[in-house]
């Protein structure tokens, strides 16, 4: 079964707030659709071993089945997963995010890796998401992360523009409080004033920031500034080169 490619002109966005286990769940979802849309719709054991994975994911996680499986119907009761038969009566999930979050496919590839990573650089932003979708440079990228904003999805949590920080929104508010109070004096309240009602978002994804760099607000230079984008670019291309070849058991 194929993915969607465009959420429904007439379907309004349905999203809420989403705990850990939920935004783990469902990103996997989201993202072996695109990336494996031979194994997809995916079983429970499917879900699992995607939640548990060491590449693509922070922080690690360790989902039991039955962890998997009370945010599966967590996820159904909010209509954002559906569950369908597959070959052999084997229960399998797809997610409904393209209505759900009301996104495009280059929208949801965005999407998807912030759920899986956390906050991010848009340089790494940019290169995670480009192996779901075609985005090839930091100007594609910024139209996607325009528009998410608009539509409260994605926030700043660092100075907007090229070199900042971002993340989803879908966290619980106390998560959302801890990362942005990480965060004081590099966008805090430039990140509110684009999500009005905040849903939320989530501590543990500080970790992915390169904290050794400074704030894109702190730059002497616009060079400075185009100098750190490009560390990021390449830093995001090495992860990405990195994954390649241990998929490929280089």
């Amino acid at each position: 079964m194929s993915e969607a490619t465009v959420a429904s002109p007439s379907a309004a966005p349905r999203w809420r707030q989403l705990d850990r286990n939920e935004r783990r769940v469902v990103g996997v979802l989201a993202e072996k659709a695109k990336t494996t849309p031979d194994n997809y719709p995916m079983s429970i054991n499917g879900v699992v071993t995607g939640s548990n994975q060491k590449s693509n994911r922070f922080p690690q996680m360790t989902l039991d089945e039955a962890q998997a499986q009370a945010a599966l119907d967590s996820l159904r009761k909010s209509g954002a997963v559906s569950l369908i038969q597959g070959d052999g009566r084997v229960e399998k999930y797809r997610h409904l995010l393209y209505d759900w979050l009301g996104v495009d496919k280059a929208e949801l590839a965005v999407m998807t890796e912030l759920l899986l990573r956390g906050a991010q650089t848009l340089g790494e932003l940019r290169g995670r998401a480009a192996r779901m979708e075609p985005i090839k440079d930091i100007g594609d990228l910024m139209p996607i992360v325009d528009r998410l904003r608009q539509k409260n999805l994605l926030i700043y949590l660092t100075t907007p523009g090229r070199g900042g920080v971002v993340t989803h929104n879908l966290y619980q508010p106390q998560e959302l409080a801890k990362l942005r109070a990480e965060h004081t004096g590099h966008g805090d309240e430039s990140a509110a004033s684009f999500a009005p009602h905040t849903s939320a978002h989530h501590a543990e994804a500080a970790a992915t920031v390169d904290t050794s760099a400074p704030p894109p607000s702190v730059f002497a230079t616009p060079l400075d500034a185009e100098l750190q984008r490009l560390r990021e670019e390449v830093a995001a291309l090495k992860t990405e080169l990195a994954e390649v070849k241990k998929h490929i058991g280089l």
